[in-house]
């Protein structure tokens, strides 16, 4: 009995420390190869506070999406100043909406165009679509999926793009697949790379939210683009528009 009760003593031990380790970034499940993947980015928000990008640019960072919106109303108050300084430091900035469950698309497509400016070699919209942080209302997949329709055709129509959607496994199940499966992904999977085949459009992985960066205080989430640094310039300049 008591080396059973020194067994599970030491398994909870061992468990506690490797979540511990996990937490604080210090093990991860996944390492993108660099030669696969050589394109590194980062997303963040006004949860960051002040951000040098010069020394962000340093750390081989050549894609940032920001926080532009949330919702029906909410402007991400460092929205601004991080686009103006990381665009300065010409790395490939794109921005990106929470979408929440509980309000129309055009209205949530109305506080993005409103915050968000049309600028030459930003890379697409995106769309935020996951369960966290989210309303707790469900609307029906029809429902939703109407109301989502909406709002890619009025940010496609703003702003010469294909927007991208950000997405969980969860998510992409529930409500997009297989009525979204030709759209442009980026998924998030902080224990594999994405191989299902119903997410074979991924152009971008979120695949570590404890990251290190030099220039930003805290964790930061990490990801590679699907291509080299030349697709990213396509990408950055083929499907952006310049103001009017």
């Amino acid at each position: 009995m008591k080396k059973l009760i020194v067994i599970i003593a030491i398994l909870f031990m061992g468990t506690f420390a490797l979540y511990v380790l996990f937490d604080r970034g210090m093990i991860w499940f996944v390492y993108p190869d660099h030669n696969r993947f050589p394109v590194r980015g980062i997303d963040v928000s006004y949860h960051k506070g002040a951000i040098d990008w010069k020394k962000v640019r340093g750390e081989n960072i050549q894609f940032v999406f920001l926080k532009a919106t949330e919702g029906d109303d909410f402007k991400d108050r460092m929205f601004q100043d991080n686009w103006n300084n990381a665009r300065a430091q010409n790395i490939a900035v794109g921005a990106y909406h929470f979408y929440s469950l509980r309000f129309p698309g055009d209205v949530q497509a109305k506080n993005f165009i409103d915050t968000t400016p049309v600028a030459s070699g930003s890379l697409p919209p995106v769309i935020d679509l996951e369960y966290g942080g989210n309303s707790i209302v469900r609307p029906t997949r029809g429902d939703f999926q109407k109301e989502l329709a909406t709002y890619i055709t009025l940010v496609r129509e703003h702003y010469g793009q294909e927007p991208i959607l950000y997405v969980t496994y969860e998510f992409y199940r529930d409500y997009l697949y297989p009525e979204f499966k030709n759209s442009p992904l980026w998924v998030r999977d902080l224990f594999r790379e994405p191989t299902a085949d119903n997410v074979q459009s991924w152009r971008f992985w979120q695949y570590k939210n404890r990251g290190h960066i030099d220039g930003i205080d805290g964790y930061v989430d990490l990801n590679v683009f699907r291509g080299s640094s030349d697709e990213l310039e396509i990408l950055r300049k083929s499907e952006s528009l310049d103001n009017p």
